[in-house]
């Protein structure tokens, strides 16, 4: 299913299939890596990721002295990734011109003995940022982990991502395995190759990396920045939830040298082993956090109505 959203020079459009952001360009410009209608969403693009984000250890955890056998969904290291509705069609809840609501139910399974609700709506703001709100509520009658995040690759038009420079507000980066790229510590970013603070050209080279000790912005928020040479700023910001800001580039998104992934997290790799992040939901409980896009200022984004409106 694909839901279009417009409103004045912004588009976007939202697919059932993980909840995903398949588009969204203002101006004409692409601001998310777009994909095509009829494909699996590659490498993850603009899925939502819940009821825990990135990888669990050889697809396995504990509850209460047990231990709990997920489905291996990533074969080539034996781990469970990015939740359970990775391959799940989201239901409609509603829609409007610029809106969209979607549904997905979290039932009981392998190595997951609760049920849950996850709720996403997307909205195009009357500037043309894009806001997206994520819960997850638990229906269990014992609590129940909980953690979500969010799977966007960011550009800039047809800037080379490679060439963009990426700022993230971290004091601090979780070191990974680099075969299992299971979490073994976290270090201080100060002095070492991933303190983004001032900024650091996104490059070719590949890159996964979680980020933390996240300072908050003006209004609290956590904000990550894409820059191009001539100014230009993507800005995706996201409440004081997300905890963590995950950096993925890559060279396997179809057409793309390179491709950045800046995902908003309450929790990161590994959380139903390591317990980092991760909340416990009390039955009837939610889990609720918002993140977005503000795309390059210079340019009148805002929605017609709105225009006249504030003349």
């Amino acid at each position: 299913m694909q839901y279009r959203l417009e409103r004045g020079r912004a588009e976007a459009v939202v697919v059932g299939l993980a909840g995903a952001l398949r588009t969204y360009r203002v101006g004409g410009e692409d601001l998310t890596e777009p994909y095509d209608e009829d494909t699996i969403p590659p490498a993850g693009n603009g899925i939502q990721m819940t009821p825990w984000p990135n990888r669990v250890a050889e697809a396995r955890w504990e509850l209460d002295g047990r231990t709990q056998q997920l489905d291996v969904t990533e074969p080539a290291r034996g781990h469970a990734s990015h939740g359970l509705l990775r391959n799940t069609q989201l239901m409609l809840e509603s829609k409007t011109s610029h809106r969209v609501s979607l549904r997905g139910e979290i039932h009981p399974q392998h190595g997951w003995p609760f049920r849950l609700t996850h709720r996403v709506s997307y909205t195009l703001e009357a500037d043309g940022a894009l806001t997206v709100a994520q819960t997850l509520t638990n229906h269990s009658p014992q609590a129940a982990p909980a953690a979500f995040g969010s799977h966007p690759f960011l550009r800039l038009g047809d800037v080379p991502s490679a060439e963009l420079t990426l700022t993230v507000d971290a004091e601090r980066w979780i070191e990974a395995d680099p075969q299992t790229l299971i979490p073994v510590g976290t270090r201080e970013a100060a002095g070492t190759a991933f303190d983004f603070r001032q900024g650091r050209q996104v490059g070719s080279a590949p890159l996964d990396v979680c980020l933390t000790g996240l300072t908050a912005a003006e209004g609290g928020r956590h904000e990550a920045r894409l820059t191009a040479a001539d100014g230009r700023t993507l800005t995706l910001w996201s409440d004081p939830v997300f905890a963590y800001t995950h950096v993925f580039v890559t060279d396997r998104l179809p057409g793309r040298d390179a491709a950045v992934a800046v995902e908003p997290m309450t929790a990161p790799a590994d959380a139903l082993n390591s317990g980092q992040g991760l909340r416990w939901l009390e039955p009837g409980q939610s889990l609720t956090g918002s993140w977005g896009l503000i795309p390059p200022a210079g340019e009148d984004t805002a929605d017609t109505d709105e225009r006249t409106t504030r003349r």
